[in-house]
């Protein structure tokens, strides 16, 4: 299952320079997951100061 950002994100950044497969990127008003290429390895969700990243 991969992962998802929601709401609760502050752009802050931390999530995609930790992303194996680089599937993170800046959208509009939050970062967002690529789900075809996310791994669910996690490493966003470990970095992420607000818990912006889920399992979805």
């Amino acid at each position: 299952m991969a992962y998802q950002i929601n709401d609760a994100c502050i752009s802050c950044g931390a999530c995609e320079s930790e992303c194996p497969v680089s599937c993170i990127s800046e959208g509009d008003s939050k970062y967002v997951i690529d789900e075809g290429v996310c791994i669910s390895c996690g490493s966003c969700a470990g970095v992420c100061p607000v818990g912006a990243p889920n399992e979805v």
